[in-house]
């Protein structure tokens, strides 16, 4: 067993990935320096938890096997520099995930939107199923202990995130991975501070497609026509094949999958951009030997992946959901989703603008439209994410010029928000909250509860 040492192990995918290799028995130590829920207390429940928060050069020694570096590192990290000193082994996280599952089938699931709950409904039927893969996807699931895993198994499902590998690694996650089956569902602009052009951004797809080897196979939502220009770029070696939404029909707000046959299967989640997700994770499960009765039997028990459309709590005449849609295209297919499903029911979409794209005024144009479906649209720009991220404060008018929304709000501290949302008219309205932040910290089930909502 090897002695590794995590370089920003509070990071969601390098905690898990620290804690899925203590369970196999390696050595695993870690510093940071600051680390939140729930990676702290997971990481203090494993004995893996920093004892300080900080950096510590003299942590880094010729013991040590590999370091693994997480982005959240900076280039000139003291850690890292003793590291480079001692020539000690650096590997990215995508990197070590290739070098883990080199001699396993690899399925590599990208996309702007969309990816986290493809690779949900995948291992959610795989684990229904009693198959036996690994897997690294970036939300906590249902059924799973870790939001990763590494035995000996012969495929690994990998959620491919297209922001850079390391500080010291400036290519794409998904490029590192070398998927033998590969799957991209959808592409709209992201991550402007380190892809300032939507060329830029598109580039790291286009190079995925290029890079398929042979006798692989490319999925992609055929619907999307910028990712339809890029799949003609696929290799004729490899086979590429699009896909769209599932045919369907909603039941008093319950969503039904038709198949050719005429069987009709219930599920618990919604929302046309969920259709097209389920479609594409059929895709892969097909490849991977699950048959078509075997999908769609199990994923009548997909309760969708933590932070998508996530309900928390309800009335008779109330649903209030979060979702961790920050990116407009998210942002409008949640929206879209949550409205199409109850027509009748008015919609109060609350959105945070909280990472650095959606509070630089140069990208916020590609929300324009994105709450449409919303009957009020609340805009929370939380002043204390501004002042920890040094962005300059953004006024209501700039922020109503780009949504172009006729009913919409800016409100900036969170007493404000529970007031307004409180003093709404209750019956029959629908409340969506989207945020990859927290609304200030705000108690989601506690706030049901005030709004007179059941919850779990």
């Amino acid at each position: 067993m090897s002695k590794i040492h995590f370089i920003a192990i509070g990071g969601a995918a390098m905690h898990n990935l620290a804690l899925a290799l203590l369970s196999q028995g390696h050595e695993i130590t870690g510093s940071d320096d600051e680390i939140y829920e729930p990676s702290k207390s997971l990481l203090e429940k494993h004995g893996i938890l920093p004892t300080q928060f900080g950096w510590f050069p003299e942590k880094i020694n010729t013991d040590i096997d590999t370091i693994v570096l997480g982005m959240h590192a900076r280039a000139d990290n003291p850690e890292l520099l003793k590291a480079q000193e001692l020539g000690l082994k650096i590997e990215s996280y995508p990197s070590f995930i290739y070098e883990q599952s080199k001699n396993k089938q690899r399925i590599v699931i990208a996309g702007s939107h969309g990816k986290t709950s493809i690779t949900s409904m995948i291992l959610h039927v795989l684990k229904t199923l009693n198959k036996k893969f690994d897997y690294l996807v970036g939300a906590r699931i249902e059924g799973f202990d870790l939001m990763a895993s590494i035995t000996d198994a012969p495929i690994m499902i990998i959620e491919g995130d297209e922001y850079l590998a390391s500080p010291i690694d400036r290519r794409a996650k998904f490029l590192l991975y070398q998927p033998h089956i590969a799957l991209i569902s959808g592409i709209a602009w992201d991550h402007i501070n380190v892809y300032p052009t939507f060329d830029s951004y598109t580039q790291a797809f286009e190079n995925l497609v290029k890079e398929m080897p042979k006798a692989g196979h490319l999925f992609f939502d055929k619907t999307d026509k910028t990712l339809e220009a890029i799949a003609e770029a696929c290799p004729e070696h490899c086979h590429s094949e699009g896909y769209k939404a599932h045919d369907s029909i909603i039941r008093n707000g319950q969503t039904f999958l038709k198949r050719n046959d005429g069987k009709e299967y219930g599920l618990q989640v919604f929302g046309e951009h969920t259709l097209k997700n389920l479609q594409g994770a059929l895709h892969i499960c097909s490849q991977v030997g699950v048959n078509e009765t075997e999908f769609y039997t199990a994923i009548q028990s997909f309760k969708g992946a933590a932070k998508r459309l996530e309900w928390v709590g309800e009335s008779d005449t109330q649903l209030l959901y979060k979702d961790f849609a920050h990116a407009p295209s998210k942002v409008k297919a949640t929206t879209q989703a949550l409205k199409a499903q109850f027509p009748q029911r008015k919609l109060v979409a609350a959105l945070e603008l909280h990472t650095f794209s959606s509070l630089n005024p140069a990208f916020l144009p590609e929300y324009k439209g994105t709450l449409a479906e919303a009957d009020l649209a609340i805009i929370y720009l939380s002043e204390h994410a501004r002042a920890i991220k040094q962005m300059d404060r953004i006024e209501a008018e700039t922020v109503q010029s780009y949504f172009n929304h006729p009913n919409l709000v800016v409100v900036r501290e969170q007493e404000e928000l529970k007031q307004m949302l409180l003093k709404q008219n209750q019956e029959n309205q629908n409340l969506l909250m989207m945020s990859s932040g927290t609304f200030d910290g705000l108690d989601f089930p506690g706030f049901a509860t005030e709004l007179g909502l059941r919850i779990q």
